[in-house]
C-alpha cells in the first residue's frame, strides 16, 4: 500500500474523516466524557497533533487514524509525575493549558487506530512512527503515552501491573502493543491505574454493551481490560481502565 499521512493543521479539509466508522471504538469506550475535551476539538485547536492515514489509491477513506495532544510538564506547572489517570489525566492537562494559554513542553499518544480489515499488518507500527516524527517536527523533545496493551482484554482479572512486567525471552515485552513501542525506542515506566472512567446507568450499559447487567458484581465486557463493576441496587456500572505509561526521548 502506498500510504499517505495528512496532518490536521496541513489539511483542515480531511477532518470529516476523524469519524469514519470504520475508525470507531467499541460503543461503551466511547461515553468516556473526558474523551469530548479532545474530539470536540481534534481538527481545531489540537489539529496539529491529529494525524488520518488513506491508501493513496482512496484518499475517500481512511485505513488509520493517530491522536496526541500537548500538555505542560514539569517547572512551575505542579506536575511533577505522569498522572495516574492517564488518558483522562493528559487530555485534561492539555485542555486546561490551552485554555490558560501556558506553553506546553510534551507530547501524549492518545491513540492509534486501524481499520480492522488491515489490523496485523505493520500500519501500527509505521503510525507511531509518524507520530513521534511529527511531535519532533513541532519541536518536542518527549512524547509519552498510556498505552493500552493490545492482549490485556483476554485476561481482564489479572492486574495491569502483573500483566505489563512480563518479557519474552528476548526481554521485550509479551504484549504486541508494549513490545511495538518498546522497539520503537520507548521505555516503560509505569501502570496508571485509572487511565479512563467510564460510568452510566445499566440501562445505558446494556445498550452500549449488550450484556445484561442483571446482577450485582464484576462483569467481563468484550473488549474491556478491567471488570466492570455493577451494582444492581444503585442502578449504576463503573469501568475503571488501566494503561501503561510509556516515554519516548525524541
Amino acid at each position: 500500500m502506498d500510504l499517505v499521512v495528512v496532518n490536521l493543521a496541513e489539511r483542515p479539509d480531511m477532518a470529516h474523516h476523524l469519524w469514519d466508522p470504520a475508525l470507531d471504538w467499541p460503543r461503551f469506550l466511547q461515553q468516556d466524557p473526558v474523551g469530548d475535551l479532545f474530539f470536540a476539538r481534534a481538527g481545531t485547536t489540537f489539529a496539529a497533533h491529529t494525524l488520518l492515514a488513506f491508501d493513496a489509491e482512496h484518499l475517500d477513506r481512511p485505513v488509520a487514524r493517530s491522536c496526541s495532544v500537548p500538555f505542560a510538564f514539569g517547572g512551575d506547572t505542579g506536575r511533577d509525575e505522569l498522572p495516574d489517570d492517564g488518558w483522562d489525566g493528559v487530555i485534561r492537562w492539555a485542555w486546561l493549558d490551552e485554555v490558560a494559554g501556558r506553553r506546553p513542553t510534551h507530547v501524549s499518544a492518545l491513540e492509534v487506530t486501524i481499520r480492522p480489515d488491515l489490523r496485523g499488518t505493520g500500519l501500527a507500527s509505521v503510525l507511531l512512527e509518524h507520530k513521534r516524527a511529527n511531535a519532533a517536527g513541532l519541536g518536542y523533545r518527549d512524547l509519552v503515552a498510556p498505552v493500552r496493551p493490545s492482549r490485556k482484554a483476554d485476561e481482564p482479572h489479572t492486574p495491569m501491573t502483573e500483566y505489563a512486567s512480563r518479557v519474552r525471552a528476548d526481554g521485550l515485552p509479551t504484549d504486541p502493543w508494549l513490545r511495538l513501542h518498546v522497539r520503537a525506542g520507548g521505555t516503560i515506566r509505569t501502570v496508571c491505574p485509572r487511565a479512563m472512567t467510564i460510568s452510566g446507568s445499566l440501562a445505558e450499559w446494556r445498550s452500549w454493551t449488550g450484556e445484561p447487567f442483571d446482577a450485582s458484581g464484576e462483569v467481563v465486557v468484550p473488549f474491556a481490560l478491567n471488570p466492570v463493576h455493577v451494582s444492581l441496587e444503585h442502578d449504576h456500572a463503573v469501568y475503571v481502565e488501566p494503561a501503561v505509561w510509556v516515554h519516548h526521548s525524541l
